[in-house]
């Protein structure tokens, strides 16, 4: 339940100085330009500029970053949708249905529609964080790996919907992500597919992975070509198609809503967050669809679907890291530095003894998400000219900034390498029909899926009996089963009792 008091109290710690504010919009603009940049992480951004922080009182601190969090939670759509290269791991999904969107001359209604799903989701997880913030903070505390399981799970399962032309295709893509995401030590100890490297110790670098495969595999896709958008399709970017896919995501309240309600809830899991969410989102959509043959193929809804749920995790990692003191992902861990730096301590006695400045993070973000709406609607009309440089500049570019931010995340030469390797992997399989996305979703969560049934199984003493003590997972279970064959069930008891 809200306090007046301390409502009354944020709203005084927002109005009595401009300072937070004056960090919100920089925040916003550092955030779309990180989330924008292939190869450049928004986590990393907010490293970045974390030494700026020991200059700012903690409420300015925590906006400042919070403001680059959201201005990168859209950001990384933009490449998604226009270069087909995700941002973020979160916005794996997005590039499905806006990519294709892109090469139909839709590009400006696809990013529209993007930074809609954007506002509203990340809009509805913070009205939902400043609703059940205590009481969500210990339903997470009580998810064990056995549910952690079964949600990794679920996302995992959008390999088999990514598989739609050709089912064995998809899966064996599926099989190679699971392998990569294999090599190195295991939680158990064990070496595997290290070819005696010890790079690989630690397992294939994610994110470089993830970049070879989307993006430098489309940039070698990319070279026979003039531009990004075949020349019919190229126009000059226009005012009224982006406002036209910015309303029209309300014209889908139940998808937005969905997932909003995924991203919020899985978000708040930590370690979990936006790279399952959109997935598991778009996943959910695609099934509740009566035409879940044009997902892939340019549908507005699985831009909706995904941006909506990566975008309201980010409330949700919010109620680990008050609540809780835990980061559910890179981004709130950094925020958790900023913690440090100005010596406050998440959890439960932070609630209690500072509510007031709770609420003051959670209403500051409303504003945040109003100024993402006006700032994003001139950064498309910037960003989308993209279209309109040749391929011959454009490859190159953007190879090096993709290069250079391998580089940066791993900070030694394995990080290039396995952008190369990855690449020349994505070019292959796409030439030859496999999807690169079931790929990378294999890879993104094989790790994670492993290590949580691994602890499962140990904290099980591998009895089967364990799950029946485990009520949330036996329901999750249920759930991802309907997920994934309730509509056919339904169809068939359909066609069986109703003439």
């Amino acid at each position: 339940m809200l306090s007046p008091d301390a409502f009354a109290g944020a709203i005084a710690l927002l109005s009595s100085s401009w300072e937070p504010w004056l960090v919100v919009v920089p925040g916003l603009m550092i955030g779309l330009f990180a989330g924008a940049t292939p190869g450049f992480q928004v986590s990393m951004a907010m490293a970045i500029v974390l030494p700026f922080t020991y200059y700012m009182d903690f409420l300015s601190a925590v906006l400042f970053l919070t403001a680059i969090f959201t201005g990168g939670g859209y950001g990384s759509s933009i490449p998604a949708i226009l270069m087909n290269i995700p941002g973020s791991s979160a916005a794996v999904a997005t590039a499905f249905d806006g990519y294709p969107m892109t090469r139909q001359g839709r590009f400006d209604e696809a990013l529209g529609l993007a930074l809609g799903a954007s506002c509203i989701g990340a809009a509805l997880s913070y009205l939902l964080l400043l609703l059940v913030i205590s009481p969500l903070s210990t339903a997470v505390l009580k998810l064990g790996p056995s549910e952690l399981f079964v949600i990794v799970l679920w996302g995992i399962s959008l390999i088999a919907l990514l598989s739609a032309e050709s089912m064995v295709k998809g899966l064996l893509a599926g099989l190679v992500g699971l392998l990569l995401g294999t090599v190195g030590m295991s939680a158990t100890g064990a070496i595997r597919g290290t070819f005696g490297l010890p790079v690989l110790l630690d397992g294939v670098p994610v994110v470089p992975a993830m970049i070879g495969l989307f993006a430098v595999s489309e940039l070698f896709t990319l070279l026979g070509r003039s531009y990004i958008v075949d020349d019919e399709h190229r126009a000059k970017v226009r005012v009224s198609r982006i406002a036209a896919g910015l309303l029209r995501t309300v014209r889908y309240p139940v998808i937005v809503l969905r997932g909003s309600a995924i991203g919020a809830l899985v978000g708040a899991v930590p370690g979990v967050g936006a790279s399952v969410s959109n997935l598991v989102s778009y996943a959910e959509t695609k099934r509740r669809s009566r035409e879940p043959e044009s997902f892939g193929r340019g549908n507005p809804r699985g831009v909706i679907a995904s941006e909506s749920a990566n975008s309201s995790s980010e409330g949700g990692s919010m109620v680990t890291l008050l609540a809780l003191g835990i980061p559910g992902g890179a981004g709130t861990a950094v925020l958790l530095a900023a913690f440090n730096i100005h010596n406050v301590t998440g959890g439960p006695r932070f609630i209690l003894e500072n509510m007031d400045v709770v609420y003051a993070i959670v209403l500051a973000n409303f504003v945040q998400v109003v100024l993402l709406l006006v700032l994003g609607l001139g950064f498309i009309r910037l960003i989308a000219l993209v279209v309109h440089i040749p391929v011959r500049v454009l490859v190159p570019t953007i190879l090096a900034l993709c290069v250079f931010g391998a580089y940066g995340i791993t900070g030694s030469m394995s990080g290039p390498i396995t952008v190369v390797i990855a690449g020349l992997l994505g070019w292959w399989m796409r030439r030859h029909g496999y999807p690169v996305a079931a790929a990378v979703v294999g890879l993104l969560l094989g790790r994670m899926a492993e290590g949580e049934l691994i602890r499962t199984w140990q904290i099980s003493g591998g009895q089967a009996s364990y799950l029946l003590e485990r009520p949330v997972t036996l329901i999750l279970v249920a759930l991802l089963v309907l997920s994934l064959f309730g509509g056919r069930l339904l169809r068939g008891l359909r066609r069986r009792f109703l003439p």
